[in-house]
């Protein structure tokens, strides 16, 4: 079984709503409905019913078990308002302004009913770039307790099942944080070691990645790698973690036993983090448009309820996923 089909199978046991703000997006409403046939989770989308139903009936696709809420005419406007009034009045916002908001901002207006357990996660981004996800949701939805930074993550399944989790591995951060510091670094690794647990498997191993293995290389960029694997030790010492570490050595033990004799993860990590953004963001796609690999995400980490991104090169079978993915986190968070 693929990996996506047990997260798919976990999501069936327990359904949770998502909501999708993009309604006007034919990948987005394709999704919706591969997802209820397959009865993964419940759905709202959220726009203009009549729009909807006019795409429903072009896509040739059926809807029908979809709740629809138009966020300009919606009866728990004031509610909603309220909440976002609370949440941004320290800003100066003004009860009216976030009523304007909410009627024009669909991914505002999801953001809010998530808040408002409404809805127990939200799936964005196939239109729209990752601030505009992120934004929202940390404007009104706040960081988890004791999360320092909040992160982004792609789990990506190879083909080749001989390396990572059985073929599975997480990537980060490959969507959010551009140049993250040493200490940042290691705040990723434990968030991304919490989020393998709970949506891949129980024996995370986490390789700090770099052009270097154990000082083969003398760089900055070397040393920022360094600093977050001895940090990482000393802050999250329940970590299953070393580096710096080329891929190579990460990933392959006959490699592994040359340059890293010795090291505790070298030659079997399933968990990937990268230096910075470029390399994340290169090394997910790499493996996905040359290497056959599935990428699910960017997901976000972090988030006090589950919120997930998408790559706007999405196709309507990566949203699938990645609602399952989000099902799986709302069954966790709850």
């Amino acid at each position: 079984m693929a990996y996506i089909d047990k997260i798919k199978e976990r999501a069936r046991q327990n359904k949770k709503t998502i909501v999708l703000p993009e309604s006007n997006d034919e990948r987005t409403l394709l999704a919706a409905a591969a997802i209820m046939r397959e009865d993964i989770a419940d759905l709202i989308l959220v726009g203009n019913p009549e729009e909807i139903k006019k795409n429903e009936e072009r896509l040739r696709i059926d809807l029908s078990g979809v709740k629809k809420v138009d966020n300009r005419k919606f009866e728990k406007i004031e509610e909603y308002a309220n909440i976002l009034y609370e949440a941004r009045k320290h800003k100066g916002m003004t009860l009216e302004a976030a009523r304007e908001i909410l009627e024009k901002d669909e991914m505002m207006f999801a953001v809010v009913m998530v808040k408002a357990d409404d809805a127990d996660g939200m799936v964005a981004g196939a239109c729209h770039p990752t601030a505009d996800t992120l934004r929202p949701s940390l404007q009104v939805l706040r960081t988890a307790p004791g999360v320092k930074l909040v992160s982004g993550f792609f789990i990506v399944d190879c083909p080749n099942k001989h390396i990572g989790h059985d073929g599975t591995f997480l990537f980060a951060d490959c969507g959010l944080n551009q140049d993250p510091n040493a200490e940042e670094l290691a705040a990723i690794a434990d968030t991304s070691n919490t989020s393998f647990k709970n949506l891949i498997g129980d024996d995370p191993r986490i390789a700090m990645l770099s052009h270097s293995t154990k000082g083969s290389a003398k760089h900055p960029l070397v040393d920022k790698m360094v600093e977050a694997t001895r940090i990482a030790h000393e802050q999250y010492p329940y970590l299953v973690l070393d580096g710096e570490l080329q891929l190579d050595a990460a990933l392959v033990p006959s490699v592994a036993a040359s340059k890293a004799p010795g090291s505790e993860i070298a030659g079997t990590a399933n968990i990937l983090v990268f230096p910075n953004l470029d390399a994340g963001n290169i090394g997910y796609k790499i493996a996905q448009r040359i290497g056959g690999a599935d990428a699910y995400g960017p997901m976000l980490q972090g988030i006090a309820k589950p919120v997930n991104d998408l790559s706007r090169g999405c196709s309507w079978e990566d949203i699938v996923g990645v609602v399952a993915l989000t099902a799986v986190q709302a069954q966790i968070t709850k």
